[in-house]
């Protein structure tokens, strides 16, 4: 009997430097479930559920852009995913992956997929805004949020490849990031998708355009969202609301969502657009954002996460900025000294919003 795909654990793949084969999966997983910290217990129950023999598995989505939904995917999907990624990053049995982000959610599981797949070396860590752990070990390939990436910089040099994801990567970060020596990617991806089907390089002479994963196709709909189409991960074409400028099949500029467009007195404002401007700026993290106003229908607000500083100096920093048209200027400033965040530590910017409203 031909064994599914999903049950080929490679015969390099080690767990915190344990090898594992798919029979011996079983024995850690009950261990993690039973005695392991919180943070492991989301390893043990999904590694359990990929050794079963049941040909998919339930995932969550982060609720970021919406309330939070339960979706299907196949493991089969879930493998050639990884696969393309091992292409197209040319990763290679027995390097070191470094798994620090929350296992409850698609982009933690992808790291335990991909380092079964493809023979790899992966140390997993409790998730945190400081994820590298406090050893000299080198990695050859890491995935992390931007506010990890940016508590890490001083750290980067450990990691040879690093990936992106959750949050766009702003100017700040990404001018960080090009005068270090790690080869660091934005991804683009979502759930649905099995995270990243596309990635554009951070660096000084980088495209400003997201390139596909090997067997990945891009296409646009009438309202200029990006449609998808990837028949080894997804058997049907994925219908985003991410607004992009499409350059041809496998390349596309990101500019934001179609349902955060704010409407203020007739113009149309692309808060992820603005947020770039800004971002060289505004040093903590920060957010625009749409309130309902009398008149205007909708008006522009900018959200800080941090102690109050002066409003109006800040607006008028703003104003100053070349790039900002008077359109793009936000009416009111709202500090929050916490944002919160979903469970894959992504900005809850509806319920960070509730906050000052």
């Amino acid at each position: 009997m031909k064994h599914p795909t999903w049950h080929k654990i490679h015969s390099a793949f080690r767990l915190n430097d344990i090898p594992y084969s798919f029979e011996s999966l079983s024995e850690i997983c009950y261990h993690l479930k039973q005695e392991g910290k919180p943070f492991e217990k989301p390893i043990g129950d999904f590694l359990l559920d990929w050794i079963s023999d049941r040909p998919v598995v339930e995932v969550t989505t982060s609720g970021s852009t919406g309330k939070p939904k339960t979706i299907v995917l196949k493991k089969e999907h879930m493998v050639n995913s990884a696969l393309a990624t091992g292409e197209y990053f040319q990763l290679q049995p027995k390097q070191k992956a470094l798994l620090c982000l929350p296992c409850t959610g698609i982009a933690g599981k992808m790291m335990l997929v991909r380092a079964m797949v493809l023979g790899l070396h992966l140390d997993y860590v409790e998730p945190s805004s400081s994820p590298l752990p406090e050893n000299s070990k080198i990695y050859d390939f890491a995935a992390m949020v931007p506010l990890q990436v940016q508590n890490s910089l001083n750290q980067l040099s450990r990691i040879q490849t690093l990936i992106i994801g959750g949050a766009p990567v702003d100017s700040s970060l990404r001018s960080q990031l090009v005068k270090l020596s790690v080869r660091a990617f934005e991804t683009y991806g979502m759930t649905e998708t099995i995270t990243h089907i596309a990635v554009k390089r951070i660096a000084g002479d980088s495209t400003n355009y997201f390139e596909t994963l090997p067997n990945v196709f891009v296409a646009q709909d009438n309202r200029e969202c990006l449609v998808i189409e990837a028949p080894k991960i997804s058997a049907g074409k994925v219908v985003t609301n991410d607004l992009v400028e499409l350059i041809d099949k496998t390349q596309f500029k990101w500019l934001g969502r179609y349902d955060s467009i704010i409407n203020s007195g007739g113009i149309k404002l692309v808060p992820e657009k603005i947020e770039e401007k800004l971002s060289t700026l505004i040093k903590p993290r920060f957010f625009v954002a749409g309130i309902p106003h009398e008149t205007l229908g909708q008006q522009l607000v900018l959200v800080v996460e941090g102690n109050p500083i002066k409003e109006h100096e800040l607006l008028q920093d703003i104003r100053d900025l070349k790039e900002v048209s008077r359109y793009e200027v936000p009416k009111n400033v709202f500090f929050v000294k916490t944002f919160t965040e979903t469970s894959t530590q992504k900005v809850d910017r509806k319920k960070t919003l509730q906050q000052v409203i």
